[in-house]
């Protein structure tokens, strides 16, 4: 059983897609004592023009590692590759191995519907982790199975759209006003990014990308910063919104 364990594990395709679109909340539940997890499925091992596979792994999990530091947490990456992150089996018993050796009473990951299949496919790894935990058949060694389901969250997509350009609205927003500033630093860890998006998606805008949507959130519910949210409700996962419960008025619900 997981009462009284206060572990949250975001769970997501790549280095920084937390930074992106979560870290804002992870600080805000740090400052309630709740221990940190950040995981990958990915090293970033695609997002170079300059280094080799093995390079820019070892220098994106660095990064990733020392802006999980920031809020005294861990880094784990699962060692999928980029663009190759897929729901099969190997990749699958990883998520639930990590998830079962965190054993989160909360989970974070990203968009169901997203403009990047990795973000999709993370997303239902961790669905389908989450809901295995507790799968004694299911085995994971060196990881044991728990009880109960965590609760689920789904981050924004990138832009809040989906692939075909439609809205995606968040069910709830968490103000993050008071932490902006560290989820800004945490972001500006992953150095190696910057070169990458220039080249790649002709982007120069790397932190500011992440406070205009931080805004646009924020703006929703009257405040400076906002992440938004959808919770996991299908059978069986847990129905009261704990982000609520552990945050007070900083959840605003649309």
């Amino acid at each position: 059983m997981l009462e009284g364990n206060k572990s949250v594990l975001s769970l997501g395709a790549h280095p920084d897609d937390a930074e992106f679109m979560c870290t804002g909340t992870l600080a805000l539940l740090r400052q309630r004592g709740w221990q940190i997890h950040i995981a990958t499925m990915a090293p970033g091992d695609c997002g170079t023009v300059q280094y080799t596979r093995e390079e820019i792994s070892r220098i994106r999990k660095g990064e990733a590692a020392k802006s999980a530091a920031m809020l005294d947490g861990k880094y784990h990456c699962l060692e999928s590759g980029d663009i190759f992150i897929l729901y099969e089996r190997p990749q699958l018993l990883k998520a639930i191995e990590v998830v079962r050796k965190v054993r989160p009473r909360i989970v974070i990951t990203t968009s169901p519907s997203d403009y990047m299949v990795d973000h999709e496919m993370a997303s239902k790894l961790a669905q389908t982790a989450c809901f295995c935990c507790g799968v004694v058949n299911v085995e994971t060694p060196g990881a044991e199975p728990f009880e109960p389901i965590p609760h689920l969250y789904y981050m924004d997509a990138v832009e809040g759209k989906d692939k075909l350009g439609t809205e995606l609205k968040p069910s709830m927003i968490v103000d993050i006003s008071s932490v902006m500033n560290l989820k800004e630093r945490m972001l500006c860890c992953h150095e190696s990014q910057r070169d990458w998006l220039l080249k790649h998606h002709g982007m120069d805008e790397y932190v500011n990308m992440m406070k205009m949507f931080s805004q646009k959130r924020g703006g929703q519910i009257g405040r400076p910063f906002g992440e938004g949210f959808r919770q996991h409700l299908g059978h069986a996962y847990p129905q009261d919104n704990i982000l609520q419960k552990e945050l007070g008025d900083l959840v605003h619900t649309m």
